[in-house]
C-alpha cells in the first residue's frame, strides 16, 4: 500500500484511537456482511485493468489508488486474511492482508475519498464484478466503528433524529407549504390550486428532498403544478416528507432502516396508495429496492419515481405542454442511482422530447453515462472536496461537448454538483429538474 492517508479532525482522531477491541467490531460487521455472491465477487477480480477507464476518478486524478480494481484489491485481501484457509495461514503467499489502523486509513481515504458508488466499473467489468456492494459492505465496517467522514456522519444523526437530513422542524416546514401553496395559486391563476397536506386516502404521496423547501423551492412549485394541471389526488406529509437516505451512503444500514420505515408508516398512516419519489437518485434507489430488503418485508403499497407519473400524464393526454417555450438547447444528465441502479431510463427522455424544442444527448448517455461526482456521498464528506470537483471534469467535459444552455438533472445531489461543476470549470449553462423545465412548458387548463 502506498504513503499513509492522514484526515481532518477528529476522524483522525478517532483512528488515531482505534483498539483491539474496536477494530474485531468492524472486522466482525464485514465479514457478516459477505454472502457466498460476495465472496464469489471478491474471488474473481483478475486485476486486468479494464476499470480504469470507466471510473470518473481515475481518468482524473489518474494514480494507482483511484483504480476501481485497486478499491476491490483492499477489500479483498481483507477478506482473505480471515476468510480464507490461505489468507489466515500464509497471508503473504496471497496478498492478505490484517484488518489494522493502517488497512483502516485506506479503507477511508480509497471507499470514501474515491468512490461515488456509481457502479459504472461494474458494467465494464469483463465478470460483472458488483463494487458498490462490495464498497458498502467495507462502509458498514467503518459506520461499525464510528468513522463515517464527520459531513456524511452528521447528515445521517440529523436525519434519524429530527426526521429529515436538514433539520428543518415541522412547523418551519409547514409554512414554507403555505407559501408556496400561494405561490402556486399565482402561477396557476386559480385561488383553489392546492399543495395539500396529510390528505387521507389521496392516490400519491410525494416527498421532497429538503434542500427543496430550503434552496430550491421552485422544484415544489413544479411538481404542483404539474399535479394541479393532471388533476390530481395527491399530499404531501406534514412530517418524514424526507426522501433522502444517507445511509445507504455511509454504510449503517440501522439508520437506513430507521430513516426507510418512517416513510413506510406515513404511506399506511393516510392510506395513499402510491409513494412517489421526488427527482433523488439515491432517494428512488433506497425507497424503491433497498427498503424492502432493509425492512424484511413486501410493501403494500407502488414506489414510483416522479419521472414515472409525468411521462404517464403526457401519455395519457392528462397534461399538454408546449416544447416551444423551452427554445434553449437542453442536455441530460442521468443520475447513477436513478438510471444505473435503478432502472428509470426512457421516462426523463420521453418528457423532454415533449417539453423541449432542441434536446441533445451527452455522449456516452444512459447507463453508460458518467456519474457527475457527486453521489456516494460526496457532497457531504467536505474533507474530500477538492477530489470531487476534479472528478467532476469528466462531466464538465460532457456537457462541454453538447454546447447545451441548460443541464436538466431528475436529482438534487447531482443538480448541487453540477451546480458547482458549473462555477468550477466556467460552463456557462443553467442547471434545472426535469419537472422545472416541464412545469415551465405546461399549457394549463385555463389557458
Amino acid at each position: 500500500m502506498s504513503d499513509t492517508p492522514r484526515f481532518p479532525t477528529p476522524l483522525e482522531e478517532k483512528v488515531s484511537a482505534l483498539d483491539e477491541a474496536m477494530l474485531a467490531k468492524g472486522l466482525g460487521v464485514f465479514l457478516s456482511s459477505i454472502d457466498f455472491r460476495s465472496a464469489a465477487l471478491l474471488n474473481s477480480c483478475v486485476h486486468c485493468g479494464l476499470c480504469a477507464d470507466s471510473c470518473h476518478y481515475s481518468l482524473t486524478i489518474g494514480d494507482e489508488k483511484s483504480l476501481p480494481a485497486y478499491k476491490v484489491g483492499l477489500i479483498e485481501k481483507v477478506f482473505k486474511r480471515y476468510a480464507t484457509y490461505m489468507g489466515r495461514n500464509f497471508p503473504t503467499w496471497v496478498g492478505a492482508h490484517d484488518f489494522d489502523e493502517k488497512m483502516v486509513r485506506e479503507w477511508i481515504d480509497s471507499l470514501y475519498g474515491r468512490c461515488s458508488m456509481c457502479g459504472r466499473c461494474t458494467i465494464s467489468c469483463t465478470i460483472g464484478l458488483n463494487v458498490p456492494s462490495l464498497v458498502r459492505a467495507a462502509r458498514g465496517a467503518l459506520a461499525a466503528m464510528d468513522l463515517v467522514p464527520p459531513g456524511l456522519q452528521s447528515t445521517v444523526d440529523k436525519a434519524v433524529t429530527t426526521g429529515n437530513n436538514m433539520g428543518i422542524p415541522t412547523q418551519d416546514w409547514l409554512e414554507t407549504v403555505d407559501w408556496l401553496q400561494e405561490e402556486l395559486q399565482t402561477a396557476v391563476g386559480d385561488p383553489s390550486a392546492r399543495l395539500p397536506i396529510d390528505k387521507e386516502g389521496a392516490r400519491f404521496l410525494y416527498t421532497a428532498n429538503p434542500r427543496e423547501p430550503a434552496f430550491f423551492p421552485l422544484s415544489l412549485i413544479a411538481a404542483g403544478k404539474i399535479f394541479y394541471a393532471a388533476g390530481e389526488n395527491w399530499t404531501l406529509p406534514s412530517e418524514h416528507y424526507d426522501l433522502t437516505n444517507y445511509g445507504l451512503f455511509s454504510g449503517d444500514i440501522g439508520a437506513a432502516r430507521t430513516i426507510a420505515e418512517r416513510l413506510v408508516k406515513t404511506m399506511e398512516r393516510l392510506g395513499t396508495k402510491t409513494l412517489v419519489i421526488g427527482e433523488c437518485g439515491h432517494g428512488f434507489a433506497a425507497n424503491r429496492w433497498e427498503g424492502p430488503e432493509w425492512l424484511q418485508k413486501e410493501y403494500g403499497f407502488e414506489v414510483k419515481s416522479i419521472l414515472e407519473i409525468v411521462a404517464g400524464y403526457i401519455r395519457d393526454r392528462r397534461i399538454k405542454l408546449d416544447p416551444s417555450r423551452n427554445t434553449k438547447r437542453v442536455t441530460l444528465h442521468d443520475p447513477c442511482n436513478l438510471v444505473r441502479h435503478g432502472g428509470i431510463v426512457e421516462e426523463q427522455r420521453y418528457i423532454l422530447r415533449h417539453a423541449v424544442s432542441n434536446f441533445l444527448e451527452m455522449t456516452p448517455n444512459r447507463e453508460k453515462n458518467f456519474c457527475c461526482g457527486g453521489g456516494g456521498g460526496q457532497l457531504a464528506m467536505s474533507c474530500f472536496t477538492d477530489r470531487r470537483k476534479s472528478a467532476g471534469g469528466v462531466k464538465a467535459e460532457q456537457i462541454k461537448q453538447t454546447e447545451a444552455k441548460i443541464v436538466v438533472a431528475p436529482c438534487h445531489n447531482c443538480i448541487d454538483q453540477l451546480t458547482e461543476l458549473n462555477k468550477h470549470f466556467k460552463l456557462g449553462v443553467e442547471v434545472r429538474t426535469v419537472c422545472e423545465v416541464t412545469a415551465n412548458a405546461l399549457v394549463l387548463p385555463a389557458e
